[in-house]
């Protein structure tokens, strides 16, 4: 007999969303299949499944240890997050070559499902960085007698929630500075910068709205800035590497000496970035909102405003919410409650006495209503209503026919 050979040997996922993309979350099931196609026969000791999650860090610092000596310090760290392995197809040993407890895989295609719950505890968000990663996959390995194992990987992706709709994410974000610039013994006017966003949480595709006021009184010509950056941070024993990198900026119009500029919603919007990355213990990504104006042959005066990229987008009500207190929180300085409340109008200028005479004539019409319940309608009908106050005027005769109510509750 002629053994078969293995045409292909792949993974695939179940997907759960309609963009056909692997993404799971912690406490999801990840399901998917095994496909094998063959030509002809061949006999298996067994087809296993192993999936893994993990984060790790690693980068590497050049030493000196004397005049003519140097060496490189490596920094390494991992975390580890899923951890599953599975038996399709046969037994767990595989270091013999015996003839027994073999199955044999026809000629054509074959599927072998598989199923694994991820963790309920939250798990880091995939990422890929400059010195560390996230990630997940399940890999496949068929073995057969007198061969090495062949094997397959296939990635997935998994985010950790961050809804923005929480009242910490939903809270303004501003702050105000001003820098003095000096130029040997002389002393120009300050540059003061005041900015605002709405809120502290985002997700990709949306804009953030910055509303801000620069002002120069130095003598040389400003122009103010804003951009968002990504900050990754790496942890290994004990140290830290940092990378900062640019993912959207603006400029605004240049500023003479005694201008002034004011944003009042300008608008930034936020690229496909990864979500923040805030709960790992190696890796942290974290975003900021850097408005500044950029000074000539001088340090910029900037201000941070921290972000959060998450992955649940704000809701309608959040929206309007957000909306609502970030334009109270702007004006309410200018803004009085009144003393009083407004007396409604009087009846005089609802109802004419035209009107209330011309009442009370019954029509024709209903006389065959006439009786005690339609009088007693028809004399209230254009009736004006009590005199509005804002302090009862009879407070003991109130209180008076109320304990005579209580006094006519029967007992139960």
């Amino acid at each position: 007999m002629v053994l078969g050979k293995v045409k292909s040997f792949t993974v695939s996922y179940d997907c759960l969303n309609d963009s056909n993309v692997p993404v799971f979350s912690s406490g999801d099931s990840v399901s998917g299949r095994v496909i094998i196609e063959v030509t002809g026969e061949i006999r298996v000791k067994s087809l296993k499944i192993h999936a893994k999650g993990f984060a790790k860090v690693r980068w590497t610092e050049s030493r000196n240890a004397g005049s003519n000596t140097a060496y490189t310090q490596n920094y390494t760290e991992e975390v580890e997050y899923l951890n599953h392995k599975d038996i399709l197809i046969g037994h767990e040993r595989d270091d013999d070559n015996s003839e027994e407890g073999l199955t044999t895989i026809h000629s054509g295609r074959h599927e072998y499902a598989f199923s694994l719950e991820l963790p309920q505890t939250p798990l880091a968000t995939s990422f890929e960085g400059k010195h560390g990663s996230v990630r997940y996959w399940v890999k496949a390995e068929l073995h057969r007698p007198w061969l090495l194992p062949m094997k397959t990987k296939k990635e997935f992706t998994v985010f950790e929630h961050i809804d923005i709709n929480t009242p910490l994410l939903l809270s303004p974000q501003a702050g105000t500075k001003d820098k003095t610039l000096c130029c040997w013994f002389c002393t120009s006017g300050p540059i003061s910068l005041s900015a605002k966003i709405e809120r502290k949480g985002y997700t990709p595709g949306e804009s953030i709205q910055i509303f801000a006021e620069i002002e120069n009184c130095s003598s040389r010509m400003v122009v103010p800035k804003a951009a968002i950056y990504q900050t990754q941070t790496f942890y290994a024993k004990g140290k830290m590497k940092e990378v900062k990198q640019l993912v959207a900026n603006l400029r605004g119009e240049s500023l003479s000496s005694g201008k002034t500029e004011t944003w009042s919603g300008k608008m930034l919007k936020i690229p496909p970035v990864s979500p923040s990355i805030l709960d790992c213990s190696i890796i942290r990504v974290e975003y900021s909102l850097m408005v500044y104006v950029d000074i000539p042959g001088a340090i910029n005066l900037s201000l941070n405003l921290p972000l959060v990229i998450g992955t649940i987008p704000l809701h309608p009500f959040g929206s309007r919410t957000s909306s609502v207190s970030s334009q109270c929180s702007m004006s309410w300085l200018g803004m009085g409650l009144p003393e009083r409340p407004e007396a409604p109008p009087s009846y005089a200028e609802i109802v004419t006495e035209e009107q209330r005479q011309s009442s009370l004539d019954v029509p024709a019409a209903r006389e065959e209503l006439d009786g005690p319940l339609f009088a007693y309608i028809h004399e209230f009908r254009f009736q004006p209503p009590p005199l509005y106050s804002v302090i009862d005027p009879n407070p003991h005769h109130a209180s008076c026919v109320e304990e005579r109510r209580i006094d006519a509750c029967p007992s139960r």
